[in-house]
């Protein structure tokens, strides 16, 4: 397999590695049911690693749709015919990539890869097309809701002869990919797993600094739970008929400032009892943010907290979906009077914990929370793949906490290090 390592030269631009950080030789495959969104990050992934794209629909479809259905007996996605004209389809699509990447050393594939996914004769076929490479898979996929309605809303003509296919559980490894999420919170996932990491600012201020304590948030800081987190917050928006947008807008607020911008006053107290409902459900299978497990651990236990704009019910199913120890320090919207962007919630930790706000590190990753850490005096790191990176207004932007390390000092201070290797 050929490396993919990029070369030690970091600078971005635009929000995208430069070219000396991607690696030489690169097979991406992006999967995924209709309406995913695959083709849209793959294209902004093709863009982002300067690969040449080939997309199934762009290489098959046009073609396909020339064809009087006659010809085929019906419309070719659903023709008699359609299991050998799928094989035509997959064969012409290897060949395409397999010229690409022969002639520009990387390529991102995007296609259904339904067959491929589940491993036989059909994976074997794709791969070795893209030798000597091992292709890197990215799997899209969401709620089956989300997906149907986008599938309307683009109101593509094949879309009405498609045969409903059971979802598909890969059987090949793959980087998993919500639907629900925005292609730049897409890429900011996507990319520290190729091994494309954003330059660490290793003359920041911050390194110089001493901690007594670090305050974490938990949403998008610990646990990588914002694609739960829009899928809640959309299904609210579609029972209570209120606008997405006001909730974009207001991300890291307390779910009582949300429901009062969008909602009279009689109906907060049901829109909160139901907000709590959809996030405690969906709260399943949410995994740490890349190195939020070893950072969280580093600091000793008295001398961390969590800070959250969540309930308690909410924040303790997300905690534990994700696998972290309930901190002594947990401080919830539960416990203040003013959530996010005001700076209690950090004042109120750094009390609980006997330390001065101004001897805190808190890490973040929305624009309320970093502006509610800077009025209470604390230093910012924030993480990206929640906020675009230019509203990130902290002392440090990482893309992960595996970029950092913790260490402890002679003296019992805290100090943040670049991470080694």
């Amino acid at each position: 397999m050929t490396s993919m390592t990029p070369v030690t030269c970091y600078v971005y631009g635009g929000g995208m590695p430069s070219s000396c950080q991607i690696p030489e030789s690169l097979a991406v495959l992006v999967a995924g049911p209709a309406g995913s969104g695959k083709s849209t990050l793959g294209r902004a992934l093709a863009t982002a690693l300067r690969a040449p794209l080939v997309d199934l629909d762009s290489v098959t479809t046009p073609l396909l749709d020339a064809l009087p259905a006659d010809a085929l007996g019906g419309h070719w996605l659903a023709s008699p015919h359609a299991g050998a004209i799928r094989a035509g389809r997959y064969a012409a699509l290897r060949a395409t990539a397999a010229d690409a990447l022969s002639t520009s050393g990387r390529v991102v594939v995007v296609a259904p890869f339904t067959a491929e996914l589940a491993g036989g004769d059909d994976w074997t076929a794709l791969r070795e097309a893209l030798l000597p490479l091992e292709p890197v898979v990215i799997h899209v996929d969401g709620d089956p809701a989300i997906l149907a309605s986008r599938r309307a809303a683009r109101g593509v003509s094949r879309d009405a002869h498609r045969v409903d296919a059971t979802p598909v559980a890969p059987a090949v490894p793959v980087i998993a990919v919500d639907a629900e999420l925005t292609t730049g919170q897409q890429l900011a996932r996507v990319l520290p797993a190729l091994g494309i990491r954003r330059p660490l600012d290793a003359g920041a201020a911050i390194f110089a600094r001493e901690f007594d304590a670090v305050l974490f948030d938990l949403d998008g800081t610990l646990v990588d739970s914002t694609a739960s987190v829009a899928r809640s917050w959309r299904r609210f928006a579609e029972h209570f008929d209120v606008s997405m947008e006001a909730l974009h807008a207001n991300h890291g607020q307390p779910a009582r400032t949300l429901v009062s911008l969008l909602l009279p006053a009689e109906r907060h107290a049901e829109a909160l009892a139901h907000v709590t409902d959809l996030e405690v459900a969906d709260a399943v299978g949410l995994a740490p943010i890349r190195g939020a497990a070893d950072f969280f651990a580093a600091v000793p236990a008295d001398r961390r907290a969590i800070v959250t704009s969540g309930s308690v019910p909410i924040a303790t199913a997300r905690l534990a979906a994700a696998g972290f120890a309930h901190p002594d320090v947990f401080v919830t919207v539960d416990d203040v009077v003013n959530g996010k962007p005001d700076p209690e919630p950090f004042l109120l930790a750094a009390e609980r914990l006997g330390v001065d706000p101004s001897r805190c590190l808190v890490v973040e990753d929305a624009p309320a929370g970093i502006a509610a850490a800077r009025a209470a005096g604390c230093a910012v790191m924030a993480l990206t793949g929640t906020t675009a990176d230019e509203e990130l207004g902290a002392d440090l932007v990482v893309d992960g906490l595996d970029a950092v390390r913790l260490e402890v000092t002679a003296s019992g201070a805290l100090r943040l290090r670049g991470s080694v290797g």
